[in-house]
């Protein structure tokens, strides 16, 4: 079974604790809300660019890093 996509779950849970909607959230990041949905649903072909435009928003970004081996086989 595959892990949930865990920048789809950190973006969801950090917008949430900010108490910003999906749309206040697109607005405020300068994104789409159809990007924001997708985003947050796993989709797994998104803009890198954009993926960084949205964790920023939190003082973060995505950059190249291992996988733990729990998650070597799941793939």
């Amino acid at each position: 079974m595959k892990q949930k996509n865990r920048i789809a779950q950190f973006i969801k849970e950090k917008r949430r604790e900010a108490k910003l909607t999906q749309k206040e959230f697109a607005l405020r990041s300068g994104l789409g809300l159809r990007f924001v949905r997708e985003l947050e649903q796993g989709k797994e072909t998104l803009r890198m660019d954009k993926v960084n435009q949205a964790l920023s928003m939190f003082g973060m970004e995505a950059v190249p890093g291992r996988i733990p081996p729990e998650e070597d086989d799941e793939q």
